[in-house]
């Protein structure tokens, strides 16, 4: 029997890539790998995550480009830059708290 981990991070949390330099914030949580075995096979394999842990969907950043990101937990840390995300799609999903935080709104995203 497989054991599930619970997620470290949650939908609306601002993370970072701990080896790339992206950051983004969480939309989606799979508790474990689900996405394609050749997208797991592209991931070069000195640096390619183990499939039982939880991974992310962000709306992600770099300093070129805004994209959709899938990332394994051991590969990403909270953000604390407090700099604002600027991904166009952000508005769409997340409302923002007085305090800064990021709710998700009831908008179906797939």
């Amino acid at each position: 029997m497989e054991k599930i981990r619970s997620a470290k991070f949650h939908i609306g949390q601002v993370v970072k890539h701990r080896l790339y330099p992206f950051r983004g914030v969480i939309f989606d949580v799979d508790p474990t790998f689900d996405n394609t075995e050749e997208w797991w096979e592209a991931i070069p394999e000195d640096v390619r995550p183990s499939k039982d842990q939880p991974f992310y969907h962000l709306l992600a950043e770099n300093e070129e480009t805004e994209y959709i990101a899938y990332v394994s937990e051991q590969n990403l840390e909270q953000d604390e830059s407090g700099e604002p995300l600027r991904n166009p799609q952000l508005e769409e999903l997340f409302d923002e708290t007085e305090n800064g935080e990021l709710i998700p709104r009831d908008v179906d995203i797939h």
